[in-house]
């Protein structure tokens, strides 16, 4: 029932080229710094992430990715990430962008064993006809694979050459919905504010929208914990993610826990001055 590794590195070791993994955090926020650093230096490539977004650049999965680490992300939102957005546009990189409701809720419906569902999210857009980009060709003759359509698309920069499929789109109480299937994936990753030995966790504001969804999904999920405490000093009812989802542990050290940086810092005048400066 111990389930706290010795370091992150150990937590990560098994962790091979091309695994799927889906990881926690929000910008940046909830991140699992540490886990990522240590997945960095143990050398896994070709990697598949499930994640919001994937850092920015020098931080979170922003690491991982300026190393060519990453061959395909599924996100909502490229963000700050200069790198991101470079390989992405330059056909190094897989990017399926996804709507954020629809993602949290992927990574959720395969955590509790649901394969598919219908939402209206993304109705009469290309997220449900298809042709959104997920490849592009980095030059020479490229092919536009739209679903299994196999077209052939025009040699030069800026070509698609891998294209989302069309989905199934069914009406409910007159309504159209498109048909999604969850998500799972070999590892996750993910950082709690305090855990159990046993591997329950309690996530603490916005590293709660990800994180637990992200530790669902994973077959076998690594959380870094901020504060590691013993079995049973956590009441049930605080308790957001049960031990059952959670393989291995890493406490954080102090420093690396208060470790943690703004994505974008933004303060405010006196109210009475009514200005904002950033």
């Amino acid at each position: 029932m111990d389930k706290v590794r010795d370091s992150a590195a150990e937590a990560v070791a098994d962790i091979p080229d091309g695994a799927s993994l889906a990881v926690g955090g929000f910008g940046l926020s909830g991140v699992p710094e540490i886990l990522i650093r240590a997945l960095h230096e143990q050398g896994a490539s070709g990697l598949r992430v499930v994640s919001n977004n994937c850092g920015v650049d020098g931080r979170g999965l922003g690491i991982l990715l300026a190393a060519g680490r990453i061959a395909r992300v599924t996100g909502s939102y490229v963000g700050e990430n200069k790198e991101f957005a470079r390989q992405y546009l330059s056909g190094e990189l897989e990017v399926e962008l996804t709507p954020q409701g629809t993602l949290a809720e992927r990574l959720r419906a395969g955590g509790a064993g649901i394969p598919a569902f219908y939402t209206p999210a993304g109705v009469g857009t290309q997220v449900a006809t298809g042709g959104l980009p997920w490849r592009y060709a980095p030059g020479g003759t490229s092919r536009a694979e739209a679903g299994e359509t196999g077209e052939t698309g025009e040699a030069g920069e800026g070509t698609v050459a891998v294209a989302s499929p069309a989905k199934e789109v069914r009406d409910f109480g007159g309504r159209p919905h498109v048909l999604e299937h969850g998500i799972t994936t070999d590892y996750a990753l993910v950082r709690a504010w305090r855990g159990d030995r046993h591997g329950n966790l309690v996530f603490r504001r916005a590293a709660a929208n990800f994180n637990p969804l992200a530790a669902m999904a994973g077959r076998v999920t690594v959380a870094e914990v901020e504060e590691l405490v013993e079995p049973g000093e956590l009441r049930p009812d605080e308790v957001h993610l049960p031990g059952i989802y959670v393989r291995r542990i890493v406490a954080l050290t102090a420093d690396e826990a208060a470790d943690k940086q703004i994505e974008r810092l933004l303060t405010s005048a006196s109210p009475t001055r009514g200005i904002a400066h950033p």
